[in-house]
């Protein structure tokens, strides 16, 4: 609930806000020259932008027009080019994979399908790499489209070994062949799409085609809150200490990256030329159908 001295405002109230934007003329003004002006004015030695893909593109940008700045990968989806890893994303999969894990004992003790829905718009690398940690029996992933019967095919193979039950991790930006993503709301020009609810439209596939309970449990903003992991708090710092660096030796225009077990640096353009997804031939998904586990 959100209030003010004047007036309550309720979800309803929000959402109907909402929808008054969608029925405006929006004007659109490119104002990046005066954000150039505002940070010449504060003197600064430079900028430091930590977020994922959408936060590099805007620094780039910026870099572009002067600014002096440089980047820090973070993203839950691990989806930046030129580095191995982006930290909050160890964070994350910690969260997924103890959702399933926890998911496992009410599924086999009541012999149900269990849907979970992971966050990974673009990329699956959140929904695969916690799907295997998790024992997951089929995982969805955005970069190979889905077939419900293929689904179906897997849970039959496992009623067939005695094994009842079934775990489906879900990515977000799942979608099936031939098909759309999933959105909860469209984008407009100030409201952004959001994505969720693919895991429903799966429940809804598979309903006729078994005869078991189906349950769905969508993870949303559990997988971005929490305490980090030690492996992400050691690697933020690494990758602030680096920043810093990278400033001090005035190698603006640059990200800090993990390779390896070495903390290096790229040109942000570089790490946003193309957006890293799960290689749908590499040994992450190679593993994942070694294990049996089906990918839809």
């Amino acid at each position: 609930f959100f209030f003010s001295s004047r007036r309550r405002h309720t979800r309803s109230s929000t959402v109907s806000w909402a929808r008054d934007v969608y029925k405006r003329q929006v004007e659109r003004r490119d104002v990046s020259g005066e954000i150039v002006a505002y940070v010449d004015s504060l003197d600064l030695d430079a900028l430091i932008v930590i977020g994922g893909d959408g936060s590099l593109h805007i620094a780039q940008h910026l870099f572009e027009m002067g600014v002096p700045l440089v980047g820090v990968p973070k993203t839950i989806d691990n989806d930046v080019g030129c580095t191995d890893v982006t930290f909050g994303f160890d964070t994350a999969l910690d969260v997924a994979t103890e959702a399933i894990d926890r998911l496992h004992t009410t599924a086999e003790s009541h012999h149900r399908i269990m849907l979970v829905e992971v966050m990974g718009r673009n990329a699956g690398w959140l929904a695969i790499q916690s799907g295997i940690a998790g024992g997951a029996d089929v995982i969805l992933i955005p970069e190979i489209p889905y077939d419900v019967e293929d689904i179906d095919a897997k849970i039959e193979a496992r009623d067939r070994m005695g094994r009842l039950f079934s775990i489906v991790v879900v990515a977000e930006g799942a979608k099936s062949r031939g098909g759309e993503q999933v959105y909860q709301e469209k984008g407009h020009s100030i409201l952004v799409s959001r994505l969720g609810g693919v895991s429903y439209l799966v429940a809804e596939q598979l309903a006729p085609i078994t005869d078991k309970e189906i349950r769905v449990t969508v993870l949303g903003h559990l997988q971005r809150g929490g305490s980090p992991t030690s492996f992400d708090r050691i690697l933020g710092t690494r990758f602030g200490a680096e920043a810093v660096e990278l400033v001090a030796r005035g190698a603006i225009g640059r990200m800090v990256a993990l390779h390896g077990d070495q903390i290096e640096d790229v040109p942000i353009a570089d790490a946003i030329a193309e957006l890293k997804t799960v290689p749908v031939d590499g040994e992450l998904v190679q593993t994942a159908r070694s294990m049996d586990i089906s990918l839809g």
